[in-house]
């Protein structure tokens, strides 16, 4: 063996370890706390999911994960910069239909590629959308709001958490089915729009029920449909749209992704533990009372969720490009 074939290695080494950048050890992770990057603001539906499934799955690999928020321009601020991230496993992005799915076909100029740049971790959770509106709207039911809507069109305001968000696609396809063309006002993520529905600065949305299910049981909201197929356990005395005769039904998913390059050892870390957290009775009662849903085993895996991420992109994409022209 020549003198210096032992010295290579460890020059690399200390070259590495002086740029801060520690040679990857798959069966040492995590050895330190977990980013998640969820690319909306706090409040949102999937700064909820993300909160509650991350808080169990702490606990089966004994590290924090620290929840950053990173809003704007419909989700693809903050899953552009989980995009660039080290591939080491400790950024992760907890994103939606919204960013992953919308947000690329709908968002000029996205640093990102869905497909190309994330490899899936897992699917969190379902949940259904909610319409609703501001608590002294004048409509007494979904017959009356629809009619409401389609007589005054533009001169109601609907809110959404930015172009391509789960509120914005959830509205697209209620709004398209009755006919109706609201002046559109976007936000900066789902929270801030619901709090100005609340405060009754604009006239209603659409969005997932686990981020809008207290503030219709508070009465802080009027609520008019889901768009599931059955009314939900938590909001018993909200009807679902077909009900009243309106073909709306939609679930809106969540998932954890990382960037691409991740070992595949860490990945399987990750999907372990989010499968161990899902399983948890307080997760599911938790998102439970949220009107949201844990996805079935067969789901969840990394493989079963790539195929659902790109199932649901070729789903949706012509719908949004119709979308984009008429923009």
């Amino acid at each position: 063996m020549k003198p210096n074939a032992l010295v290579r290695p460890a020059i690399v080494v200390a070259i590495m370890l002086a740029a801060g950048v520690a040679p990857a050890r798959a069966q040492d992770y995590p050895s330190r706390s977990i980013t998640v990057i969820v690319p909306f603001p706090a409040g949102g539906a999937s700064d909820v999911v993300a909160r509650i499934v991350t808080n169990q799955m702490s606990k089966s690999l004994g590290q924090p994960f620290i929840i950053e928020n990173v809003g704007g321009a419909g989700g693809t601020l903050g899953s552009a910069r989980a995009a660039a991230a080290a591939p080491d496993g400790y950024t992760l992005l907890a994103a939606a239909m919204g960013s992953h799915v919308a947000a690329p076909v709908l968002t000029p100029n996205v640093r990102y590629d869905p497909v190309v740049d994330f490899v899936p971790v897992g699917i969190t959770a379902h949940s259904p959308a909610v319409v609703i509106a501001r608590k002294d709207f004048p409509a007494k039911d979904l017959k009356e709001f629809v009619a409401v809507l389609r007589q005054q069109g533009g001169a109601l305001k609907q809110a959404h958490g930015g172009i391509g968000a789960s509120s914005h696609m959830a509205c697209l396809l209620f709004t398209e089915e009755i006919g109706a063309k609201p002046t559109l006002v976007a936000y900066r993520g789902s929270g801030p729009a619901l709090n100005d529905l609340v405060g009754g600065h604009v006239d209603f949305m659409c969005e997932q029920s686990v981020s809008v299910a207290d503030q219709v049981l508070a009465g802080s909201v009027k609520a008019y449909a889901v768009s599931a197929p059955e009314r939900l356990a938590t909001l018993p005395n909200v009807p679902t749209a077909k009900e009243a005769g309106v073909n709306y039904e939609m679930s809106v998913w969540s998932g954890l992704f990382a960037p691409k390059g991740v070992p595949p050892e860490v990945i399987a870390k990750l999907a372990d533990a989010l499968d161990k957290a899902l399983d948890e009775p307080v997760v599911r009662e938790t998102l439970a009372k949220l009107g949201g849903s844990v996805p079935a085993k067969a789901e969840r895996n990394p493989p079963a969720f790539d195929r659902f991420v790109r199932s649901e992109i070729a789903r949706w994409a012509p719908i949004l490009a119709a979308t984009r022209a008429e923009q």
